[in-house]
Parts: structure tokens; sequence; C-alpha cells
């Protein structure tokens, strides 16, 4: 399905990292990434052997210059919103507008249920993180904030600081389903589609959809949501499973049983990269004529292997 109100953004790309030896590997790490070609380093949450969000970020950004840091995505059951309103802003300020707001819903049950976090069913993640980004955009903006919901309380609240970037740094929200892609499409700056699940075999379950109509609903319920933002939000995807390769048919075999797929529709998938510079290159920009994808993340590991790929495309 074409998006024809879309407007056809150029690429760009950036780079997920999770950790490093020490101090030293990881502004080294950071500065790779920005002279690479990349806009932005990304940095996940969870509770693994990651390094913590927010240090992260601030060690990314203090060590470049240019490069945007941010979260693809936080988690919002892992923080106040308040607690990390005031956290963002501090960033923003401390370098001088380079940091990206993002947030989701939380999605990775055992790690709810290591950490001692109640994993609540998912329409009640998703109505508690709508009711975060309203209290977060509160607190970015100027003079004091109240709200009253069912998950959160503010009482004329001053969120100090205020963020260097105005009305608040760019929010990416993260989702795959219809709620939070149509919350997105009407909140967020960018909206990172992840895959969507009607068109994977899970568990005893068929897939209900091939992969080309399943993305296809994806961005109708955005632009559906969207209405007259919609030139203004940015698409994003996450490149993975990724192999620069030409051998195709193998490649596939290897990635299809990981996600659920056949091998013929996992080279078909939106976030799948299988393939050679020339054959990724060709695919994204169909992609993007299709659907209006234009901004990328990639694993640290294989941005040595993509290198060609973001020369050849970012900022066209």
């Amino acid at each position: 399905m074409k998006s024809a109100d879309h407007r056809r953004r150029p690429f760009r790309f950036g780079a997920i990292v999770s950790g490093a030896a020490d101090g030293a590997k990881w502004r080294e790490i950071c500065r790779r990434v920005e002279d690479s070609g990349c806009t932005t380093v990304y940095i996940s949450d969870h509770f693994g052997e990651q390094f913590a969000l927010m240090p992260a970020l601030a060690a990314a950004l203090e060590a470049s210059t240019t490069l945007r840091a941010g979260a693809l995505v936080a988690s919002n059951d892992y923080r106040h919103p308040v607690t990390h309103a005031k956290e963002l802003a501090t960033l923003d300020v401390l370098s001088a507008g380079r940091v990206d707001w993002g947030i989701g819903a939380g999605w990775l049950d055992r790690e709810y249920h290591r950490a001692g976090i109640r994993f609540d069913r998912g329409s009640v993640r998703a109505a508690r993180m709508c009711e975060a980004v309203t209290v977060m955009k509160g607190l970015f903006a100027d003079g004091e904030f109240s709200f009253s919901g069912a998950h959160y309380t503010i009482d004329h609240l001053d969120g100090r600081p205020k963020p260097t970037q105005r009305p608040h740094p760019p929010l990416t929200i993260g989702a795959q389903g219809r709620r939070l892609l149509s919350f997105a499409a009407k909140e967020a700056d960018v909206i990172s589609v992840a895959p969507s699940l009607s068109c994977r075999q899970l568990g005893p379950f068929p897939a209900r959809q091939s992969v080309e109509d399943a993305a296809d609903e994806q961005i109708r319920w955005i632009c559906e949501a969207a209405g007259d933002r919609l030139p203004s939000i940015e698409l994003n995807m996450v490149a993975a499973p990724l192999v620069v390769t030409q051998h195709r048919s193998n490649a596939a075999e290897d990635a299809a049983a990981q996600i659920g797929l056949t091998p013929a529709e996992a080279l078909r998938a939106p976030h799948v990269w299988i393939g050679t510079t020339a054959e990724l290159c060709d695919k994204l920009e169909r992609q993007r004529e299709r659907w209006g994808v234009s901004s990328w993340a990639v694993n640290m590991n294989s941005l040595p292997a993509v290198a060609s790929v973001i020369e050849r495309l970012a900022g066209n």
C-alpha cells in the first residue's frame, strides 16, 4: 500500500549499542558511530548484560559532538514519568539539544518477572504508557502541570529543567498493534514500527497475513489516525535479522526459523535485511516508496557490514 500522503524523507541510520568493557571503550564506540554516517546512537532498555539507559546516554552524548542519543525504546514501566522527564530534560540541556525521547509500553514478560515488576495485560501497559506520554509532555511544557489518570496523578508540578528542544525532545514511540500505532500517529514525531505478529507462526497458531499485507495494515492504521500530522511523522524500523551475503537463500533458511517465517517470507519481510549491498539498497528504496520508512536502526555489530549501504543511502 503506497502512502501517497506521506512525505518522502531522506534516509537516516542509527546504531543500537548495548555496552562496552569500560568507559574508554564506550566512548570509542560512540565516536565510531558518529564517524559512520549514522545520526543517532540507540540504547535499548533491559535488565540484562547491558549498560543502564540514562548513564549510557549521558556518556554517549559527552563522547560525541554531533551524534544524537536516545532509547529505542525505554520501557515505561521501568521508571516513573516524572523521573523520566526530569532526567531526559537534564540530558537535553547538558548536550545542547541532542537527546531523542523514545518510549514503549514494555513487552518482555520474563524480564518483568525476574525483576519483580508486575506484568499487566497488554491493554493496561498500553494505557499506562499513553498516560506517561501525556504527563511527560505536560512537564516539558512551560508552567505547572496537573493530571489525574488511572495510573498517574500529578499535582501542580513544574517540571524542571525545561528541555532545550521545544516543545520537547523528538518523541519516538515503538509499537506494532493498532492501538499504540494509532496513539503514536497522534502524538509521536517518529514511530518505530515493530514487526507485526499477524504474519508469523506463533507456536501452534499459523500466520494470518502475508508480511506485505501486515505491513500495509500497520501503515494504514498510522495514516488513518495521523490525519494532517502525517507529513511530519518519520517512520522507523529495526533491521533484524541482518546478513550481508551473496547467498541469500542459505541465509534466509537460517533466519526464517528464528522469526516464525518461511525463507521466502523472510526475504520479503520489511524488517529483514538479507542480501548484497546493492540488493539491500534496492529493497530499502522500494520499501520507502511503498511504506514511507526512511529511518533505520542496525545493531552495532553489523555496522561494518552495512557501511556501504549507509554511505550510499544516508541523506538521499
